[in-house]
């Protein structure tokens, strides 16, 4: 219970707040090739979850896992990811996020999708800067949307099996 407690103020912050950011910038029609950006930060929630936790595992090891090669790039000794109890936590967190975030931006920005723009422009002519519209417009507005996603991590953050068993396979065996 302890660690979903955990697990959940390490990830759902952070998702939530980064689905919200790309279903923004995803949401607009400035940018090009929207449709295969969406459909790319998708793809990690349809992935088999026992492929991307091995994935994961290769990525950081300790000794060749890429992250640990870039943190040499900078100086910094190499961490031991998945030996630590802090180390397996932030692991699981960015599996997870990377698992989850896409899904979570699916449905934010189809919360987006629903505002009528005629709000925002209207609070743009009665001279709000469309940073002030956002706060002030979108996010009051994206609010039940934020809180249906948070709801949902937080059900997710207690009932993580397929990650956790991907991610650490020896130590989820029975016996150990």
């Amino acid at each position: 219970m302890l660690n979903g407690v955990i697990l959940f103020f390490m990830y759902v912050p952070l998702q939530t707040f980064f689905a919200l950011v790309l279903a923004v910038v995803l949401n607009s029609r400035r940018v090009r090739g929207f449709r295969f950006f969406r459909a790319l930060i998708f793809m990690p929630y349809i992935t088999n979850m026992v492929a991307a936790g091995f994935t994961f595992q290769m990525l950081l090891n300790q000794k060749y896992g890429a992250f640990n090669v870039i943190l040499d790039l900078f100086n910094i000794p190499p961490v031991s990811w998945l030996d630590s109890v802090w180390g397996a936590r932030v692991s699981l967190c960015l599996l997870v996020v990377w698992a989850w975030l896409g899904y979570n931006m699916v449905i934010m920005l189809a919360g987006l999708q629903t505002i009528p723009h005629e709000l925002t422009e209207a609070a743009v002519i009665d001279g709000a800067t469309s940073t002030q519209a956002f706060f002030l417009v979108t996010i009051p507005l994206m609010r039940p949307v934020i809180l249906f996603c948070v709801v949902l991590s937080t059900m997710g953050s207690f009932g993580l099996f397929a990650e956790l068993v991907s991610l650490f396979p020896t130590r989820a065996a029975p016996g150990r």
